[in-house]
């Protein structure tokens, strides 16, 4: 049974590298480049054991995905993993405050990545 992990990031690049990732240790990645575009397409994933969302996005950052995803039944608790380049203890805070499992600041390594969403979602 594959479990589907929703990635958000509005680096292109990163939402690649991020379910590359993914795929290769059995997960099955949806694509969001956004906080508003991930409200719209959790509803359709099947299965949905993790997001992990970027802290700096236009139209919806990632603390406010986070509080979206805590209100709406069915997401209400799903771990959400923040991935940041930002180093702050405040908007760590924050970020956990409203709901945030964990936090992993870029760059990273796969195998950090990884190491986290299994203890989060195991497959």
């Amino acid at each position: 049974m594959v479990k589907s992990v929703l990635v958000v990031d509005d680096s292109d690049s990163m939402r690649r590298l991020i379910s590359a990732t993914l795929s290769d240790v059995g997960y099955a990645p949806v694509q969001a480049e956004n906080g508003l575009d991930a409200l719209v397409r959790v509803r359709t994933i099947d299965r949905l054991v993790l997001v992990i969302a970027d802290l700096n996005m236009p139209v919806m950052d990632g603390i406010k995905l986070v509080a979206q995803l805590r209100k709406t039944p069915g997401t209400s608790v799903v771990p959400v993993l923040i991935l940041t380049t930002v180093v702050d203890v405040r908007l760590k805070e924050q970020a956990r405050a409203v709901g945030a499992s964990g936090w992993i600041v870029k760059p990273f390594e796969p195998t950090t990545l990884v190491e986290a969403v299994k203890k989060l979602a195991p497959c």
